[in-house]
């Protein structure tokens, strides 16, 4: 990789605005068998996003998602895609005071031009009926034209309560889903799994 690539990766790195940078080498499939690896490996190649399609990561907290969710979106910028990471909460927060300042067309206009937009923890806070079309409006403009991804601790029956009724959710899964990947990730937590190894590992009495 020459200098002026290795800059322009790291450009779309940053830009991505990524929690934390994550790599799918790092990720345990072993801990979420009904995720497989042969599915996520296809995924990071990238043709998904070439064809529009979306990507949804739904299971119990701890599972990973936000990992896998970070390290799909690292593979994409390796392979020059424009790439933004969200939380669901932060993006309709931007989105609220962009339309008190009369400019949410430039925010809209923004998201749009990513290739593929990240959209994580929906559902771990509840929004305003005024949040929710806003963030809806999100998906509405990318659907068949821009990809995402979702990760939600919710299953897609109670999404209801995010999208403040069941009509605005059931218009938004019928974009979404139409054409995507759906990845189940129930299983013990990992943050879970790795304090209680910790535990055992300071443990006094381990060995005897």
């Amino acid at each position: 990789m020459t200098t002026r690539s290795a800059n322009a990766l790291a450009h779309r790195i940053r830009a991505a605005g990524f929690p934390v940078v994550k790599d799918l080498d790092t990720f345990d499939f072993a801990a979420v068998p009904s995720v497989p690896k042969h599915k996520v490996l296809k995924l990071a190649r990238g043709a998904w996003v070439e064809q529009h399609t979306n990507c949804c990561l739904i299971g119990n907290a701890g599972t990973g998602k936000t990992h896998l969710a970070a390290a799909l979106g690292l593979a994409l910028c390796r392979l020059g895609r424009r790439v933004r990471f969200v939380t669901a909460a932060s993006v309709v927060t931007q989105l609220e005071e962009a339309q008190q300042q009369h400019r949410v067309d430039r925010v809209l206009a923004q998201l749009d031009r990513v290739d593929l937009l990240i959209i994580d923890e929906l559902g771990y806070l509840s929004f305003s009926r005024g949040g929710a079309e806003l963030l809806f409006q999100v998906f509405a403009d990318r659907y068949e034209r821009r990809s995402v991804l979702v990760t939600s601790s919710l299953a897609f029956s109670e999404w209801g309560t995010v999208f403040q009724g069941d009509r605005m959710a059931a218009a938004l899964l019928d974009r979404l889903t139409h054409r995507c990947d759906i990845f189940e990730m129930n299983g013990e937590s990992y943050r879970f799994r790795e304090s209680m190894t910790a535990k055992k590992d300071k443990d006094p009495k381990k060995g005897k």
